[in-house]
């Protein structure tokens, strides 16, 4: 069930929003329903996916029980061991199999695990949770919170990834409290921005960009304009489709009386690789930062002040590489990984030693960047990527097939909206102020996306992750 399909926006969604605020007056049946909602929104996919969810949210609250009980810090390492082997074994089992069964020699059989929706999500919020269990005076949620926490349907399937503390504190607020005009009036406008920005932008782009991936995956040759045109079309398109998600994702929060966290704050605006990571996928990025490139840059630095440079060198490449790992089980997710993290290592390098560029010339060269970077974000293997930069550096020649004017005009508008426009957050939840206009173009909006979501349903990019 997308976000984005007729189903959800005209069946589930208000059926669970009215539900919700007839049972606004008492605390427990109504996050009873929001519970038993959201994991029925996780079964529509695969009903047999919600053992799994179930279990992890189950044991992590266990694991946090008796370590409050008990004290000793091994249970909270056995519980992250526990969510690190569950998202191994059915995120990296067959990736690893592989590079195993390479080295020896020998050929590796796909084991074809399904992989859990959203586990890469869900289990990285648990980790937060009992790591800030043993550093902080973090509470325990009863099962019922805590399993809301982890699986409240608008951040559960592709993030944010939320902390404790950003939303399991917001269970206790009435949701009719004051405020409650502004707060689903401007869900809606985020609602509305992000199924414009999925269903406008992002799904046509990769009706752009699949075609000339697909003939690269096939082993043929493409031209240096097409080459071109496809990195930039999946470019665009990755970006709209998970910054449109995640609009939507806090929209949907605060139809529901709850805030969650920015991901995105135009990202493809920034001028140096640090700030465009500083603005993609943030809650990803904060989540790393805190937990892996912070405690492996104190370890690292106790050795000698003289070592800085090279301990934060090793330290960005490993979170870097792990970052990419986390997209996903292939050498092209690695490589991306790896590409970014020597980039900002050059970043840092060229900071510390090197005048400032110049705003203009910082963002041309992280856009150029990131555009052939997400070639390996896109491509299924190492060989497509390897055709798709082959072809635009010119190695395959000019030819191009016939781009229609409407793409031209998608591309052109996609580029001064990611360039150029305010973030979504800053124009729907701080300048946008009420107004029938304003309210007008909203229904409008909505309506229309109503009307386009009974097309193909494309599922988003981040969902097989």
């Amino acid at each position: 069930m997308l976000f984005s399909s007729q189903v959800f926006l005209l069946l589930f969604l208000p059926a669970v929003a009215v539900v919700y605020y007839l049972l606004a007056g008492t605390r427990r049946p109504r996050l009873w329903w929001l519970l038993i909602a959201s994991l029925f929104f996780y079964s529509y996919w695969d009903v047999r996916l919600l053992p799994l969810l179930l279990g992890s949210i189950l044991v992590n609250w266990l694991t946090a029980c008796i370590y409050r009980r008990d004290g000793r810090t091994a249970w909270i390492v056995g519980g992250v061991a526990f969510n690190l082997v569950l998202l191994g074994v059915f995120k990296y089992a067959d990736f690893v199999a592989g590079i195993g069964a390479a080295l020896a020699g020998s050929i590796h059989a796909p084991w074809n695990i399904v992989l859990p929706l959203a586990i890469s999500f869900f289990t990285f919020q648990q980790i937060s949770y009992l790591v800030d269990l043993r550093k902080q005076a973090t509470p325990l949620y009863e099962l019922r919170d805590y399993a809301l926490f982890v699986a409240l349907f608008p951040h559960l399937i592709a993030g944010p990834i939320v902390r404790h503390y950003e939303l399991a504190p917001q269970f206790a607020l009435d949701p009719l409290r004051a405020g409650l005009e502004e707060r689903v009036g401007r869900g809606l406008i985020m609602l509305a921005i992000g199924l414009v920005k999925k269903l406008f932008i992002a799904d046509p782009l990769g009706r752009i960009a699949d075609p000339i991936y697909a003939v690269a995956a096939r082993g043929d040759a493409v031209g240096l304009v097409d080459g071109w045109v496809g990195a930039l079309a999946f470019y665009l398109q990755v970006y709209f489709d998970f910054s449109g998600y995640s609009d939507m994702a806090i929209g949907l929060g605060l139809i529901f009386g709850f805030t969650l966290p920015i991901n995105f704050n135009s990202p493809y605006q920034a001028t140096s690789i640090r700030e465009l990571w500083q603005r993609w996928h943030m809650t990803l990025t904060r989540f790393m930062r805190d937990y892996l490139y912070a405690p492996m840059g104190i370890r690292l630095n106790r050795r000698s002040p003289s070592t800085r440079a090279l301990n934060e060198t090793v330290a960005t490449l490993v979170t870097m590489t792990v970052i990419g790992l986390w997209h996903g089980a292939a050498w092209t997710f690695v490589l991306f990984g790896v590409a970014h993290g020597i980039a900002l290592v050059v970043n840092q390098l060229w900071a510390r030693r090197c005048p400032r560029l110049p705003d203009w010339l910082g963002w041309a060269i992280t856009a150029v960047f990131f555009c052939l970077s997400s070639v390996l974000f896109r491509a299924p293997d190492l060989a497509t990527a390897g055709r798709m930069f082959a072809a635009m550096v010119g190695a395959t020649g000019v030819v191009a097939q016939p781009l229609a004017w409407t793409s031209a005009a998608l591309l052109a508008v996609a580029a001064a909206i990611a360039y150029l426009a305010p973030n979504s957050q800053t124009l729907a939840l701080e300048r946008l102020r009420p107004h029938p206009a304003l309210a007008a173009t909203c229904v409008m909006a909505l309506v229309c996306a109503v009307i386009e979501a009974g097309g193909v349903e494309v599922p988003f990019v981040y969902f097989v992750f």
